[in-house]
């Protein structure tokens, strides 16, 4: 495991690409037919929603 730091702005531009992401990748899913890649997908949005939670949680700590 390693730390990184980011700034104020970086955080918040790291959230809204992050955001953007997952909005795309829930089209992507709702589009996906093979179960497998729908699963693979399912599986790579709840790992974004999860970095999406420790950044709001960073972000409060930091306030």
């Amino acid at each position: 495991m390693f730390d990184i730091q980011l700034s104020a702005e970086e955080t918040e531009m790291l959230r809204k690409i992050l955001e953007t992401y997952l909005s795309d990748l829930r089209v992507e899913i709702g589009g996906t037919e093979v179960k497998d890649v729908r699963e693979t997908l399912k599986q790579e949005e709840e790992f974004i929603k999860e970095l999406l939670r420790r950044l709001q949680v960073e972000e409060a700590r930091s306030e």
